[in-house]
């Protein structure tokens, strides 16, 4: 179809034309709704983060793990060295880090995480009247947990280890809350050998309630279950998960090691919320059913799938 406008015309429209280069679209985190919703995110759990901190760990002398324990260390040895300055300082080597195996938007959401966490430390303050130590150490791990879990749940981190631990569930699966109890131990053995023993001992306990509560936040809530279903009526029950679950259905075909017949195996992943209608459907077709729930620790695809944004 020829242009029907005149040359004038065409200049002009030409001027109105928005060029969005291509650096824009990939530095740029999305749209500002979705900005303003993970900044929430972030400071939420930075504060959340810093009442565990200032009002738990501080007082009772324990160590965290990562990079905040590094600088609880410092801190304890040289009062004089403020906690959020001393976090700040640290996780510009990681941020070098991040530049090379993260992603840009990921990479721009943790510099904002890392600023807010630590004017969360220096400025949020909140005293927590607790004084048994066993209980601190679980209340704080529980504290620390979500909010570490909140701010995972955005598109960035605070920085730290979870630069690290993100490098690693993308290239290796390996959950974010096990790297971090792993580098922690680290920072415990040698908390342990300028502090006294009973300190490491608590802080490992805070470590590992903050790194079950981490999981659970991040997957624990949308996990998914992996069903296989061995049922002599496999077309009914598959038909009913189709049609009332709403989920895909794999047969697979199978065969009994004592009874030598053919069977057909059916394979489902569904949510969690949804396993339940699926165990419903299975009793009402056929409640001698052989049925089998496996956890999963990832699941990629459309709908059902339940990585994180990263």
């Amino acid at each position: 179809m020829e242009n029907i406008l005149s040359p004038k015309k065409q200049a002009v429209s030409a001027k109105k034309r928005v060029i969005v280069p291509r650096w824009y679209s990939r530095f740029i985190p999305g749209s500002l709704k979705k900005v303003l919703w993970n900044l929430c995110l972030i400071c939420l759990g930075s504060v959340l983060v810093a009442v565990a901190i200032n009002g738990i760990l501080i007082p009772h002398q324990f160590v965290s793990g990562g990079f905040t324990g590094v600088a609880l260390v410092i801190h304890y040895l040289f009062q004089s060295f403020p906690l959020s300055w001393l976090y700040f300082l640290l996780n510009v080597p990681i941020f070098v880090l991040g530049w090379t195996f993260v992603g840009r938007r990921f990479f721009l959401y943790s510099i904002l995480g890392m600023v807010v966490f630590s004017a969360a430390i220096a400025w949020v303050h909140v005293p927590v009247p607790i004084h048994d130590k066993i209980l601190s150490a679980i209340l704080a791990g529980i504290i620390t947990g979500i909010g570490a879990g909140i701010i995972l749940r955005s598109m960035g981190s605070s920085g730290g280890t979870d630069i690290l631990s993100v490098i690693l569930v993308n290239r290796f699966s390996i959950r974010i809350g096990n790297t971090m109890l792993a580098f922690n131990a680290i920072v415990l053995t040698a908390a342990s050998l300028i502090f006294s023993l009973d300190t490491a001992l608590y802080t490992l306990i805070y470590i590992y309630v903050s790194s079950q509560i981490i999981n659970i936040v991040l997957t624990g809530l949308s996990q998914r279950k992996a069903v296989f279903i061995i049922s002599p009526k496999w077309q009914e029950i598959s038909r009913e998960v189709l049609d009332k679950v709403g989920r895909g259905v794999t047969f697979i075909q199978g065969k009994g090691g004592y009874s030598g017949q053919d069977e057909q195996i059916l394979y489902t992943v569904v949510s969690l919320r949804e396993l339940h209608r699926i165990k419903d459907i299975i009793r009402q077709m056929d409640p001698k059913a052989f049925v089998v729930v496996h956890n999963t620790l990832e699941v990629m695809g459309h709908r059902i799938g339940n990585q994180p944004h990263w």
